[in-house]
């Protein structure tokens, strides 16, 4: 059986337009895989907190002296990891806020990324361990940035996801909504073709 985690990140919960692109690609997974198992967290909805001095000193602490505050930021964390580790595809909703990640991300990929759970040191340098997997990335922009230097999250995420071990990555463009209603409207076929050869090529 395989399992779905899709990831929210959209300020407008599974109303943004990123949320809404993955919505459909899911939707559609799930008709081709009806024991599938699909698990949604909605960052909008349910945010990771952001990442403090007292939170980022529990998760590297040593557990055997772990106060019971550290404990349950260290559970927490865990809790995202093995969602994440269940998963054989990784569904992300992405729109661009000022040139960056929503800040809700950056929350969840600071408590994800944890030496000896996501990734490991090694003589050689950083092996993710989370091999194996297939991410699909819907990125939503009101411009046009795409194969631009504006473009900040492309290198990013596909560079911070093979930092821990996923490198089947594919981004799904919706770009311009913001740039008319004709031109958002094109966009979003072009995303709905895309998302339709995603789910033929996965269901082959």
């Amino acid at each position: 059986m395989k399992t779905l985690l899709q990831i929210n990140a959209s300020l407008f919960s599974s109303q943004g337009q990123s949320s809404l692109l993955a919505n459909r690609f899911v939707a559609a997974w799930q008709a081709d895989h009806t024991e599938g198992q699909v698990i949604v967290r909605d960052l909008a909805s349910d945010p990771v907190p952001h990442l403090d001095g007292q939170r980022f000193s529990a998760l590297i602490s040593q557990a055997d002296s772990r106060t019971p505050e550290q404990q349950a930021v260290v559970d927490f964390s865990d809790n995202l990891i093995n969602e994440l580790k269940s998963a054989d595809i990784l569904v992300l909703g992405l729109p661009l806020y000022n040139f960056g990640v929503p800040s809700v991300l950056k929350a969840y990929i600071d408590h994800i990324a944890r030496a000896g759970s996501t990734f490991s040191y090694t003589a050689t340098g950083p092996v993710g361990l989370l091999s194996g997997k297939k991410a699909l990335i819907f990125a939503t922009r009101g411009g046009k940035y795409a194969g631009t230097a504006m473009d900040t999250q492309t290198d990013y995420v596909r560079g911070f996801l093979a930092f821990i071990g996923i490198t089947d990555v594919e981004f799904v463009y919706a770009e311009g909504l913001a740039m008319g209603e004709e031109g958002k409207q094109s966009a979003l076929v072009q995303a709905h073709d895309k998302i339709a050869e995603l789910n033929l090529a996965l269901a082959a």
